[in-house]
């Protein structure tokens, strides 16, 4: 079929009732949009049939992750324009049973139906996650989703972190490196919890490691460190020994849940927190909190979302659900201020760092595209295009305000005294180097 992309551009738009901000170009060669925007490569027939029975994003991601559809030009523009067709629509399965009642859209169905060939849905590629949503944030399912995430190997994810090895969001100054931003990233969290020699610091969710050596190095105290990843644990592990800390930092396989060696003058927990899970948040906060000294501080920094008019509307992202974080959640940071508190908890400060998580994303994806051949050697592609659409169009997003990233600094306040330990002027910590 010639001009399959003039005749796919313009079903598409009859379909979303709205221009195409972006160029299609098909698996014939043909090519139709706006010159000189981003082009969605439709490779072949097999990405309709896909989009065709799962419409929408994870259709879309899908398609994507087999290599049936790709990106030419800036991948950060092309999410951008093609998030007011997908992502900022929020239909659902009543949205779409509505538009097809509309004579033209069902045409339009009926045309990329007879485009796509044989009706049969394609198997979802094999990165994708199954689903088993009964019995959500158990021990053992949280085990088992945060395994699908972060035992990818360590081989990766030095790739795509770089020498710091710390999957979060970094803390940026102009002209500064990504390993210049995550160092003084943890440093202001260990001066945000005013560590000091002979103290003892709960990492939870310590990932390889990174904040248990800086705090024990840079700072005196000594460090438990928590996660429920295998891999991770061994390269944390290795990375203490090389670095002498042995004596200092303890690295455990364990669920925060399961921590029974209190009571710790602080709490460091850097993006671990988006993996509880709005029915378990309280319960986070009030273990955390009984793992507290009187006097004790508790960093908690997570990715946030705008608070919803009706919050049981929410519901997680489908592509980051069946890909990246499964049973992942975020929450308003109203409402994680408020369960802190919920928890005993006296919140002391709230500082946002969207825009840092923005650039720290970008980094990533420029290391992943970097060493991209590597980076499929070691996953696979379907693997490695997961991780550029992951990291993409979370970048995006935080620079849209779509998500942001926050800070919480709470303390276990001594009853009945109340002297909270924190000077007059709040913020007189500097990581700067």
């Amino acid at each position: 079929m010639q001009d399959a992309a003039l005749r796919l551009k313009s079903l598409v738009e009859q379909l979303v009732g709205a221009p195409l901000p972006i160029r299609i170009r098909a698996w014939d060669g043909s090519e139709a949009g706006p010159p000189g925007a981003p082009a969605v490569v439709v490779r072949n027939r097999r990405a309709l049939r896909r989009l065709l029975w799962k419409p929408g994003e994870v259709g879309l991601a899908r398609a994507w992750v087999a290599g049936d559809l790709g990106v030419e030009g800036d991948l950060y523009t092309a999410l951008d324009l093609l998030s007011g067709l997908v992502w900022d629509r929020g239909e659902d399965a009543r949205g779409v049973a509505e538009a097809l009642r509309d004579p033209e859209v069902r045409a339009a169905v009926r045309g990329l139906v007879k485009m796509g060939g044989l009706p049969l849905p394609p198997s979802p590629p094999q990165e994708e996650m199954r689903r088993r949503r009964r019995h959500l944030h158990t021990k053992r399912s949280d085990q088992r989703a945060i395994s699908h995430h972060y035992d990818v190997g360590n081989d990766f994810y030095e790739i795509v972190l770089g020498p710091s090895m710390v999957y979060s969001c970094a803390y940026w100054e102009d002209g500064g490196t990504l390993e210049d931003a995550q160092r003084d990233k943890l440093e202001l969290i260990a001066q945000k919890l005013d560590l000091r020699p002979g103290q003892r610091l709960l990492d939870v969710g310590c990932g390889w490691g990174s904040m248990a050596i800086h705090a024990a190095r840079e700072h005196g105290v000594s460090v438990v460190g928590v996660t429920l990843s295998h891999e991770q644990a061994a390269y944390a592990r290795k990375r203490v020994a090389d670095e002498g800390l042995t004596d200092r930092v303890e690295i455990r396989v364990q669920d925060y849940r399961d921590v029974a060696d209190g009571p710790y003058d602080a709490i460091s927990s850097i993006g671990m927190a988006e993996h509880v899970g709005a029915e378990r948040y309280l319960e986070y906060a009030e273990v955390l909190y009984s793992l507290l000294k009187p006097g004790g501080r508790l960093l908690n920094h997570q990715i946030a979302r705008p608070p919803r008019r009706d919050e049981s509307a929410y519901d997680v992202d489908e592509f980051i659900d069946a890909y990246v974080f499964p049973d992942g959640e975020l929450a308003p940071i109203g409402t994680t201020v408020t369960q802190l508190e919920r928890a005993g908890f006296e919140v002391r400060d709230v500082e946002s760092i969207r825009e840092h998580y923005a650039l720290t994303l970008r980094r990533w994806v420029t290391n992943l595209e970097a060493q991209w051949a590597r980076a499929v050697a070691l996953t696979g592609p379907g693997r490695a295009r997961v991780w550029r659409l992951y990291m993409a169009a979370s970048a995006v997003a935080f620079e849209r305000n779509r998500i942001g990233v926050n800070q919480v600094l709470a303390i276990r306040t001594p009853e009945p005294s109340g002297a909270s330990g924190m000077p007059l002027r709040a913020r007189t910590w500097n990581p700067a180097h």
